[in-house]
């Protein structure tokens, strides 16, 4: 890894420059932007960093796949239904209820 500052070449997986202490930057192998030590993902294209990865390969398509190859676990709980779900307002309830607790806010409702 070269640096931007001095332009020694480091050590791959340092985060400083052996030379000038200064923060190396890390270049992403897909689209070549330098990106903060720290980070993880390409900030131009969304890659990930510190993993080679093909330059036709979006974020998208990485996630796509891994989704793909992951399983489904074997005993799922619970069940899927179809649900209705209906919701009416009282005439002002919401500038009543607005500073409330979600439960606090209910119980006025569920008494009558």
């Amino acid at each position: 890894m070269r640096c931007s500052n001095c332009k020694t070449e480091n050590s791959d997986g340092l985060k400083f420059c052996n030379e000038c202490g200064a923060a190396l930057k890390k270049a992403c192998s897909s689209c070549g932007f330098e990106n903060a030590p720290a980070a993880k993902f390409c900030g131009q294209c969304g890659a990930g960093l510190g993993v080679p990865a093909s330059p036709t390969a979006t974020r998208s398509e990485s996630a796509r796949i891994q989704v793909a190859e992951t399983s489904a676990p074997e005993n799922l709980d619970g069940e899927r239904k179809t649900v209705t779900a209906l919701f009416a307002d009282i005439m002002g309830s919401t500038e009543l209820i607005r500073d409330l607790d979600p439960e606090e806010a209910r119980a006025p409702i569920d008494d009558s």
